[in-house]
């Protein structure tokens, strides 16, 4: 199994993740990359939630969720039914 599909499956089970943890847990040197591939290349819809940790800490935690309404009719509007094939 690749990194990527490992932090897939990590994040399919309704775990979120920080940059941090993408490289330190999955060994990807590029966090924002590697969010951009899922975003792009699997067609997985990607949350990135700003937050406080209790250290003080901000950091964004990033999550897998299914986009609203509105998202997919925005990207219907903008990219017509080439955004809904693989």
């Amino acid at each position: 199994m690749s990194k990527i599909q490992k932090l897939v499956s990590y994040m399919k089970s309704g775990n979120e993740v920080t940059a941090r943890q993408i490289s330190g847990t999955f060994g990807l040197k590029n966090p924002s990359r590697a969010i951009h591939a899922l975003r792009t290349e699997h067609g997985i819809c990607v949350y990135s939630n700003p937050t406080t940790l209790s250290t003080g800490d901000r950091v964004v935690k990033y999550r897998i969720g299914t986009p609203s309404k509105r998202m997919v009719a925005v990207a219907a509007n903008i990219l017509g039914a080439s955004a809904f094939t693989r």
